[in-house]
Parts: structure tokens; sequence; C-alpha cells
């Protein structure tokens, strides 16, 4: 059964882009990014219209991905190592280092539903370092959040995202977030 609505975001996981073997990427270890609060995603891309006898005789969008950000409870240590580059020292201080370029990843999430729900994979993801809204303690602790603004680029082959439908077998659903989901 579909389902009728959809509300909530939970499951967040990155896999760091290590290599590409023909313009298809290899994605390494997951990292977890527990405490999702939201999600907003823009889809990127301008219609182009082209007039002829007088009127729209011809116009396309161009499909450039999907940009917005996500905001979460607390940024793991594997993100800002893995995908920002920071480095760990034996002290376990994380230093950042300008001249480190931040590595694209794939991300998966699942919005639930009143039955189902949906997971989805952005294939090619890049991300600025995350904001940090930090607040005085008043009449009640409000938990600070951090938030990355992503970019989901397309793949050289043109894929941008996967999602799962109502019809999509559990035995897909079970391990989404273990590996990079892609079709045949």
């Amino acid at each position: 059964m579909a389902d009728k609505v959809k509300f909530g975001i939970k499951n967040v996981h990155i896999f760091p882009i290590t290599s590409y073997v023909s313009s298809t990427p290899t994605y390494g270890t997951v990292i977890d990014v527990p405490g999702a609060v939201s999600l907003s995603m823009g889809a990127q891309g301008d219609i182009n219209k082209f007039y002829a006898d007088n009127i729209v005789y011809y116009q396309t969008a161009a499909n450039n991905g999907y940009e917005g950000d996500l905001v979460v409870a607390l940024i793991p240590d594997g993100v800002y190592e893995n995908v920002f580059g920071f480095t760990k020292d034996t002290n376990g201080v994380i230093t950042e280092d300008a001249s480190k370029e931040a590595k694209a990843f794939a991300m998966t999430f699942e919005e639930e539903g009143d039955t189902t729900g949906t997971k989805f994979v952005m294939y090619n993801c890049t991300a600025t370092r995350p904001t940090k809204d930090l607040a005085t303690i008043e009449d009640n602790k409000t938990p600070a959040t951090q938030t990355l603004t992503v970019s989901a680029a397309p793949l050289k082959n043109g894929k941008v995202m996967a999602m799962t439908s109502a019809t999509t077998p559990d035995s897909v659903k079970n391990g989404w977030h273990s590996n990079v989901y892609f079709s045949s």
C-alpha cells in the first residue's frame, strides 16, 4: 500500500567517494549521522524557452540536481575527517586545514510515511562546512544545531537520486543504509 502522506526525516548516512572507475564512483565506509532535524532540497536547473512563430515553440528544463540544507543535532567526527579533510591528532584534537578540499559523497536518508515511508540516495553530493547555531541558555535548554548546505549534482552517467516505492522489495529496503544502491 502506498503512502498517503509524508513527514519526518531519519537515518541519514554519508558514504564518502574514494575513487572513480570508468566514471562510476567507489564509495568508502558509511558514516551514520544521527539526530536529523530537517532536510530542505530544492531542484536546480532553469527552464529554457525557444520562441518561433510568435509562440513558445519548444521548451526544456535542465536537471542540475538539488541544493539545500541538512540540519542535524551534531556532525559526527567521521564527517569532519572523511568528508572535510580535518585531521585528528593523538590527543583527539580535530584540526581544520584550509588547503584540504572537501570530498564528494553519497547520502542516504528516510522520509516517514503513514504506511511504508521512502528511502532515498543522492549519489554525488558536496557540502559546505557546517554552520553552528549557538545561543546562551535562558529559561529552558534548547539544543543547538548544525547545518550543512548540500548540493547533489548528477553523476557523469546522469543519475542524481534514487528512491524506494511501495513496490520495492523488503530485501532492498533492509540494506539501504549499508551500501549505495545502484539500479541495473
